[in-house]
């Protein structure tokens, strides 16, 4: 049974009560490697995450006790490593070759073993126990619906079934074409970068470090993780699966700390690439202290356009799905629906009555709503008012705290939110900045237009300022390919099924109108993401007889 290391300071009883929990659960498909129960973690008996570098698991001098995002009480210990502990970092990362771990002239039976490794990980993430396992550990960390939890598990290994086999090597696969005489050929490589670095948020904390990983190993890099502490315990167990289902301990290092600590390192281990998922004040900050060595999927203001094609037997799935893109995982996804564009069509239809009254059934007993985890309920109480000091503004719905909980101050509990700026007023300079502000909660805007207003509303789009999801929800084909052609989003859905928020293991997902734009989830994301390319020309002859060389 891998228990990991053992930290410095445990007592004797605190062994035996962590020995005794793994034994109760022998019988379970995950006791060999998993070293939490989700269900177990409380204040009384309190979750531990480790760092791993070269292979082993370690502990800090320090950690820090995180608070129940449900109730306040201390329940997970995680390492808080600090600058003087970083050097380990540092080395493993220096000490991986620039033409990486593996690739196509070199070890390329790690390609096969990637594929082993993935089709083992989707085997086990089949099982009923290791399903759930994962879902009530997402749960804990990043409070949404057992349904969102157990839908970012099926995402995770639909993924890993996706890239089973050889699936893996067919990633790195190149072209060749013909030379100017015999013995020329040119050949075009898929080549690692060798050392890079994955920072991952904390919204999907199974789904988004897998995927981005995986691609780093794939394509044969060696990375260094660092994830949102506050949901590190589940890559933590997700790399302890991983070694469980083969993959070798030294290929991946997790470092969790504070984001300064990351920083340090990346700044004296100089990774030959990054990839950051989260905030756009970071990204920036990471493109300057990398000298521009990143890909990016930062902040997401994401706008749905609905068209003047209003039917009232679809009425029912438009205002369900606005209702899913705005408020699942109560907002927290870079691809949530952060603005709406209703037609007035769809208003008089009834659109914005119905989403309201889909909000009201949303409740923190099922986690339908629940705490917020960048932004605190005073936070986005006020810029709700800032919003509703605009002239026409006014509440849609929501606006109120939480009622009857034990959410931490420190994290946000408001109601669903809805609030109604007139498209005239919202494209003013003095409002425009915080109308597109995004929220990253259950709030959004919502705005009506009609008749000749089209351009205001493609105006809109074009001064926004991120470009990651939007929707087209309309079936009149001329009016969706006018917004489509007049818009940049890099994963778009058109059609009235459109919605912004989507299932990444199958299509693209990424940002589009930026050099430094990350995919995620498909070959041509990891491919794009993980590797560049390195041209070979092959010239062997032979040399012609009797040929008469000039210098020139």
């Amino acid at each position: 049974m891998m228990l990991g290391a053992r930290c410095a300071g445990d007592t004797l009883a605190q062994r035996r009560q962590t020995g005794l929990r793994l034994l109760q659960n022998l019988h379970r498909c995950l006791s060999s490697w998993a070293t939490v129960d989700p269900k177990a973690i409380s204040a009384s008996n309190p979750a531990t995450v480790q760092n791993i570098v070269n292979g082993a698991w370690t502990c800090t001098q320090k950690h820090r006790v995180l608070p129940d995002p449900l109730n306040g009480e201390p329940f997970i210990k995680v390492p808080d490593t600090q600058l003087s502990e970083i050097e380990p970092f540092i080395t493993s990362l220096k000490a991986v070759p620039k033409s990486g771990v593996h690739n196509p002239l070199k070890n390329p039976d790690r390609y096969v073993l990637y594929g082993e490794v993935s089709a083992k990980v989707a085997e086990e993430m089949r099982k009923p126990d290791v399903a759930d396992f994962f879902a009530r550990l997402i749960q804990r960390v990043a409070p949404k619906s057992y349904d969102q939890a157990m839908a970012e598990l099926r995402v995770t290994r639909k993924f890993y079934e996706n890239f089973s086999g050889d699936q893996v090597r067919f990633l790195a696969q190149g072209f060749s074409n013909p030379g100017d005489h015999m013995g020329q050929t040119s050949t075009g490589l898929r080549w690692p970068y060798g050392p890079v670095t994955v920072i991952t948020p904390f919204n999907f904390p199974l789904e988004i470090p897998a995927l981005q990983l995986m691609g780093a190993l794939y394509m044969g890099n060696k990375p260094l993780l660092h994830v949102d502490q506050r949901v590190s315990i589940v890559a933590d167990q997700l790399l302890r699966l991983l070694h469980h289902c083969g993959m070798p301990a030294s290929d991946v290092d997790l470092m969790v700390g504070p984001g300064t600590v990351m920083n340090e390192i990346i700044k004296r281990a100089e990774p030959r690439s990054t990839l950051f998922t989260g905030s756009q004040r970071v990204a920036e900050k990471l493109a300057a202290d990398t000298k521009g060595k990143v890909y990016l999927e930062d902040a997401g203001f994401d706008w749905k356009v609905v068209g003047p094609d209003a039917r009232k037997e679809d009425l029912e799935y438009v205002a369900w799905q606005c209702d899913q893109d705005a408020y699942a995982c109560s907002g927290q996804k870079c691809s949530a629906q952060s603005i709406l564009f209703a037609h007035s069509n769809w208003v008089q239809l009834g659109l914005l009555d119905r989403m309201k009254q889909l909000a009201a059934t949303r409740k923190l007993d099922d986690l339908t709503i629940g705490p917020v985890i960048s932004w605190t309920t005073e936070a986005m109480l006020q810029h709700t008012q800032r919003l509703l000091s605009i002239p026409g503004a006014r509440l849609l719905f929501g606006g109120k705290p939480l009622q009857n909980h034990r959410i931490p101050s420190v994290y946000g509990a408001i109601e669903p939110t809805a609030v109604f700026v007139p498209l005239e007023q919202m494209l003013k300079q003095e409002h425009f900045g915080a109308v597109t502000t995004e929220v990253f909660g259950p709030f959004q805007v919502v705005t009506e237009w009609g008749g000749s207003q089209l351009p205001l509303v493609l105006e809109a789009l074009e001064r926004m300022a991120n470009h990651l999801t939007a929707a087209v929800v309309s079936n009149d084909i001329n009016f969706v390919q006018h917004v489509l052609g007049n818009s940049v989003n890099g994963t778009t859905y058109c059609g009235i099924r459109a919605r912004t928020t989507g299932a990444p293991q199958n299509h693209w997902f990424g940002p589009a109108g930026d050099p430094r734009g990350a995919g995620i989830g498909t070959p041509e994301a990891i491919r794009l993401v993980w590797s560049c390319h390195r041209e070979i020309i092959q010239d062997f002859g032979p040399v012609p007889a009797g040929i008469k060389l000039k210098t020139s």
